[in-house]
């Protein structure tokens, strides 16, 4: 379900037109590294609903990765603002879980911004934060954010909001 960027689309041509095409001549084409190319190569071939998580707090990250993924997500993971917006423009998941207080740019900032980029706008994004004022839940949902669920949260509630959310 994840969807491609314009270098993963031009490596999917290229094996389209060549099925023997090795990873060092997709490399030489594109050029990007070898393991660059693997890492592309692997991320396609995975079919999963792809789920991007952006939270300072590592500790945090841990049991909600090994949650999704035993529910047969593709997770991926970034430690602030700025490294998460790097990876939503890069791998473009299907749903970005998203932190509010960060220290570099805080989630409002991520979520603006990730709806207003043409390669990114249609990624849906649900605000995992322990803010729970009415008012930040508004700005959240104001900003683009598709869902507002606050700290602690229910992985199952989590997991069936995620599908709902999905299925739009």
């Amino acid at each position: 379900m994840g969807k491609k960027n314009s270098t993963d689309e031009i490596i999917v041509r290229l094996i389209e037109k060549n099925p023997d095409i090795t990873e060092d001549e997709i490399a030489s084409k594109t050029g990007l590294d070898i393991d660059e190319i693997k890492n592309k190569i692997q991320h396609l071939s995975d079919t999963r609903i792809k789920i991007l998580i952006i939270d300072d707090d590592r500790d945090a990250i841990l049991p909600l990765k090994m949650s999704l993924e035993s529910a047969n997500f593709n997770v991926l993971e970034a430690y602030s603002g700025h490294e998460g917006l790097e990876k939503a423009r890069s791998e473009i998941p299907d749903l970005v879980l998203l932190d509010l207080m960060m220290p570099d740019i805080d989630g409002f900032e991520v979520c603006k911004t990730l709806k207003k980029d043409p390669h990114t706008k249609s990624i849906r994004i649900i605000m995992l934060t322990g803010k729970d004022a009415i008012s930040t839940k508004i700005e959240g949902l104001e900003n683009g954010a598709d869902d507002y669920i606050t700290k602690p949260f229910n992985l199952n509630e989590l997991k069936a909001r995620i599908r709902t959310i999905l299925r739009r």
